[in-house]
This record gives structure tokens, sequence and C-alpha cells, in this order.
């Protein structure tokens, strides 16, 4: 048995990557955040942690590519300071 077995991860608007790989990252956020699209969450916390700023910037570096982000910034420090950053997601068009 290489890999566990996937396990279901809520959509909620809240992203902690504590739990992934970072090289699993790359195509962990996307779809979580095309699932929060769906679900109609345009507001998206994603914690990344403070550490060495690594994982903080491949998570900026990847939503500034990303035509459906609108904006993102760091969390207040009531909501993770710059161990977290904030989403927000432009609505979901009707067939898209």
């Amino acid at each position: 048995m290489d890999h566990p077995s996937p396990h279901e991860l809520p959509v909620d608007g809240t992203l902690d990557l504590h739990m992934f790989r970072p090289e699993d990252v790359k195509d962990l956020l996307p779809v979580y955040l095309g699932e929060c699209r769906k679900k109609g969450i345009l507001q998206v916390r994603i914690i990344h942690g403070k550490g060495t700023g690594a994982l903080r910037e491949t998570v900026h570096a990847m939503l500034a590519r990303m035509p459906e982000v609108a904006s993102f910034g760091l969390a207040s420090e009531e909501t993770g300071g710059w161990g977290a950053t904030v989403v927000a997601l432009k609505p979901k068009k009707n067939g898209a």
C-alpha cells in the first residue's frame, strides 16, 4: 500500500494545506476552488502556515494565474495573518 485511501475533503470555504504534501497543492488548489465556485462559495481562506513562506509563495503564484480568482491577499490577524490567504472568487457563469 503506497498511498492512503483518499478521504472526502469538506468544501466549506476553508482549505487547510497542513494535511497535504506540498507537491499535491498544484493539483488540489484549482479543484478545491472550482468546487467552492460550484457551491457558490466565493470567499475562501487557504491556510498555508507561516513556516519559510515557500508554500505561501506557491499558492500566491498559482492564484495570480487563475482567471476565476478576482483577488487575494493575506488574512487579517484574527483569521491567520501571514499564515493564511483570503481569496475572492468570481461567480460561476451559467455553463462555465
